[in-house]
């Protein structure tokens, strides 16, 4: 499929494509993983598997694949269950069930014949995989496309803020400066910095002086949720964009690359002043005054009784601001891959903290399924951010599979660690029985992240 196509395809069949191919490299990968280690320490892999060929997590339940090949003594295929994916090594307690096979005394080349160490690297393989994807990624990212981002003090003309951020005290045309006393660098890491660190006070500069606003109860709710806007934006002059054929701006005469400085003579620059000024003269006359060509002219109508114009404006930072731009070579890249890799990797883990710690963050209304995963992706395809997206949703998987749940792979880590160190090695009925609760917690966690996915669509 040539790019071209992608790009005239709608927004969600974009997210759509993007999540497909994302999640399967990822799940093919991961079990990679598994694989890889079971044959270096000659254990016998029996299925590889991307999706399930049955309904998970229901080994016996509609048993049939969409694909499948037998190479040696393995069976690789596709499954129809389109949530995840597995290898069935010989002689293990897993998703399969198999309690025919675990019955038989053990053999050279099953699972439960090898050292614990060995079955440690085998369980650890996809995690190990999933970590080395993406700092493959990033350096990949870092070494051809570089770093640009806007730096805090380049936002000259301060911050643009949303209802949520001017009840906290934030204020339109506020240089935002330190949080907590830490200097802001990035204008991007300063939401992040905010919730993450669970800030207390932002420091800013408001008409040449400094103020201290306190973060109060109610923000970071406001901010994770998404409820009432974008927090804070850079401020940033009106230059159209765009205008819609049939609207009251094409009416009026507006075109693309006009400035809009003032309605009716008050002086409107920025868009949060002309947004203030249209709400208060729907259905009443409006004259605005641009600057076309380096020069000023009036452009007369009637605002709308919904107050919407019919033009777009420019959003890019980049028509405002001086970004600032990193070129990383070969060795650069890959010290910022692993530094970046870790980084993010440590970011999530405070994501995930935050649910169980904020007393703002409620679960329900932070966790999500495959349509959560899915509206991460851009309704435009773009090479480097699908690649960046790609390799977070990377560093997720190694994480959530780290976990200590039995069924997932920090599940069996736990068992070969209290083995390691105690000697005993846990009983197959045990992991039997813990792998049967552990898979029902898993489908229990999945029904329940995906239902509120689709609660939120008919919600909306």
């Amino acid at each position: 499929m040539h790019l071209d196509t992608i790009l005239l395809m709608s927004g969600t069949t974009v997210k759509v494509l993007q999540l497909f191919v994302a999640l399967s490299l990822l799940i093919v990968l991961h079990e990679f993983g598994h694989y890889f280690f079971a044959r270096l320490f000659k254990t016998r892999v029996e299925k590889f598997y991307l999706f399930f060929d049955f309904l998970f997590p229901f080994s016996g339940l509609l048993n049939f694949s969409l694909f499948k090949k037998t190479k040696g003594d393995t069976e690789y295929g596709i499954g129809w269950f389109p949530l995840g994916g597995y290898v069935k090594i010989a002689g293990m307690v897993d998703e399969s069930m198999d309690k025919e096979q675990m019955a038989l005394p053990p053999q050279p080349w099953e699972y439960r014949s090898k050292k614990p160490y060995q079955r440690l690297f085998i369980m650890l393989g996809g995690i190990i995989v999933n970590v080395l994807l993406a700092i493959v990624i990033y350096i990949a990212v870092f070494s051809i496309y570089g770093e640009e981002y806007l730096p805090a003090q380049a936002a000259k003309y301060g911050i643009a803020v949303d209802s949520s951020a001017k009840v906290m005290g934030l204020r339109n045309g506020d240089m935002i400066k330190a949080i907590d006393g830490v200097p802001v660098t990035r204008f991007e890491r300063i939401v992040s910095a905010i919730v993450l660190d669970e800030a207390k006070v932002i420091q800013v500069e408001r008409d040449g002086q400094n103020v201290n606003v306190p973060v109060t109860e109610g923000t970071v709710h406001s901010i994770v949720t998404g409820t009432k806007g974008s927090f804070i934006t850079p401020r940033m002059p009106i230059v159209v964009d765009d205008v819609t054929k049939g609207t009251q701006a094409f009416t009026m005469g507006l075109k693309k690359g006009d400035s809009v400085i003032a309605m009716n003579g008050i002086p409107t620059p920025f868009y949060d002043q002309y947004d203030s000024i249209k709400r208060t003269i729907a259905g009443q006359p409006v004259t605005l005054t641009v600057i076309r060509n380096n020069q000023p002219m009036e452009l007369k109508g009637t605002m709308p009784a919904d107050k919407i114009l019919g033009f777009y404006r420019v959003m890019d930072v980049d028509r405002f601001f001086a970004l600032e731009q990193i070129k990383y070579g070969p060795i650069q890249a890959i010290g910022k891959g692993v530094t970046y890799t870790y980084d993010q990797f440590g970011n999530y883990i405070r994501q995930f903290k935050l649910m169980f710690t904020s007393k703002e963050i409620k679960t329900s209304e932070s966790l999500g399924g495959i349509i959560s995963f899915g509206k991460i992706f851009p309704a435009e395809f773009d090479m480097q951010r699908f690649l960046m997206l790609t390799a977070f949703v990377s560093i997720i998987l190694a994480f959530m599979n780290l976990l200590p749940i039995p069924g997932l792979d920090g599940g069996y880590v736990i068992f070969l660690l209290w083995e390691m160190i105690t000697g005993k090695q846990v009983s197959e009925k045990v992991m039997e029985r813990a792998t049967t609760v552990g898979l029902i917690l898993l489908l229990t966690l999945m029904v329940y992240a995906n239902g509120l996915d689709i609660f939120r669509l008919f919600k909306n």
